[in-house]
């Protein structure tokens, strides 16, 4: 069992920053493959970053990497996403999602999901 909230998310503008958590619940969290994923209005949830459950392996959507870190803390049962030189196409409720035992950049792999937090990026 698994249950995440999501916070950090809010207004800034372009060329800001922002750091998103999730906080976990549950004893899977420490074997669970950890995933961000963002949301747009009128688009589908797409992927955003992925990390394993000892954060030896990462993946991120190939047009974030580089602005986008994410990593954990197992200890804390908490994933973070720091984000860097945020744009206007960044805005988008971005979620916190768990599947247990492997990496996928795929919403419907994922097992548990957060109630997202709104980023909102002004020109």
């Amino acid at each position: 069992q698994v249950q995440l909230v999501e916070s950090g998310g809010g207004l800034v503008q372009a060329g800001g920053s922002l750091r998103l958590s999730c906080a976990a619940s549950g004893r899977t969290f420490s074997r669970s493959t950890m995933g961000w994923f963002r949301q747009a209005p009128g688009k589908e949830r797409e992927f955003v970053a992925a990390i394993s459950q000892a954060g030896f392996t990462i993946k991120y959507a190939d047009p974030l990497k580089g602005r986008f870190t994410v990593s954990r803390d197992n200890a804390k049962n908490t994933m973070y996403l720091q984000m860097n030189n945020l744009k206007p196409e960044d805005t988008a409720v971005y979620y916190c999602a768990a599947n247990i035992g492997f990496i996928s950049s795929r919403p419907d792999e994922y097992d548990y999901w957060g109630q997202g937090t709104q980023v909102t990026v002004s020109s």
